[in-house]
């Protein structure tokens, strides 16, 4: 294992921000993590910190990304993550939507009660710039992410995203992770909009990834969908995060503190929301963790009678 090391260089970031999947999915999970990360803060690396958690409810019309659940309202959701000073990410990255869409209750309410906060403020992880347009005139409060199921391959692409002023954020497409000439080359208030897609399992020469994001939308929008099945190499195996270190984008935590850090990148995502709780369990042992201390954090969870992994 190559040896981490504190910054030392002009330029560099001196944190990283790592942003969490399920805040709904895994509210009980957080719900435990959270206080042992604020308590207990010689266990994790001083270098990281949580910049935010991002999900969205079950049967969430204008959701996108992998589908959601979860037993906790959003108001319990977004009060977690008030309480810790993190800011709460609705994921709502339909690519489908139309204008008859944008009236869907339950969707508007949802956004009422995350949109009237303000430190932190809470976010959008978005596709659709027609949805982009209505959040914006109907609900002023948010900042917005730019989705990563637009699965933009080309650094151009790239490129001209990040310049949108409607985006605090980017998430490219997970294969252009390594590109690191030019990422390296980008001025540095673009440098601030990237957020890499860390711990992807996808194969990375994939060709159907715009399809299977699509399909999530279409499912979301009908019950009656099938699912999408990738025909994609291990793809039969479900997620596995050994695979996921093997693959080509793969973004571990010595190259965030030797690599992505050290150019003045500091934003990076963990994927996992259609994952059960013990494997995100493991992505935050492996990421925010200090190795020594990863047993007992591993053992407060476990031995936490309030929470059931699965």
């Amino acid at each position: 294992m190559e040896e981490l090391r504190e910054p030392d260089r002009t330029g560099e970031c001196f944190r990283a921000y790592f942003h969490l999947p399920g805040l709904f999915e895994f509210y009980d999970l957080y719900q435990v993590f959270l206080p042992l990360f604020k308590k207990h803060r010689e266990y994790f690396y001083d270098w990281c910190e949580i910049g935010s958690i991002y999900g969205a409810p079950a049967d969430c019309l204008w959701g996108g990304g992998r589908v959601g659940g979860g037993e906790h309202t959003p108001e319990e959701a977004l009060a977690l993550t008030q309480e810790y000073g993190i800011s709460a990410r609705l994921t709502l990255s339909n690519s489908l939507l139309r204008k008859e869409h944008l009236t869907d209750a339950r969707c508007n309410q949802l956004c009422r009660v995350f949109s009237k906060v303000q430190s932190p403020q809470s976010g959008v992880i978005i596709h659709s710039d027609l949805l982009l347009e209505y959040l914006q005139e109907q609900y002023p409060g948010f900042y917005y992410v730019s989705s990563t199921t637009k699965v933009l391959t080309q650094f151009s692409q790239l490129e001209d995203e990040l310049r949108r002023d409607e985006f605090q954020f980017v998430v490219p497409d997970f294969r252009l992770n390594k590109n690191f000439d030019r990422l390296r080359s980008l001025q540095p208030r673009l440098k601030d909009k990237v957020e890499f897609l860390c711990n992807e399992c996808c194969w990375f020469g994939c060709a159907d990834r715009k399809k299977c994001y699509e399909a999530v939308s279409r499912r979301n929008l009908s019950s009656i969908e099938p699912e999408f099945r990738c025909k994609s190499p291990g793809a039969d195996e479900g997620y596995r995060f050994s695979r996921a270190m093997k693959n080509a984008g793969f973004i571990s935590v010595e190259d965030i503190q030797n690599r992505y850090m050290p150019m003045g990148f500091s934003n990076f995502k963990i994927e996992g929301r259609g994952l059960g709780s013990a494997l995100i369990l493991e992505f935050l042992l492996y990421y925010l963790t200090k190795p020594e201390y990863q047993i007992r954090v591993r053992e407060d969870i476990y031995l936490d009678n309030m929470l059931d992994l699965f």
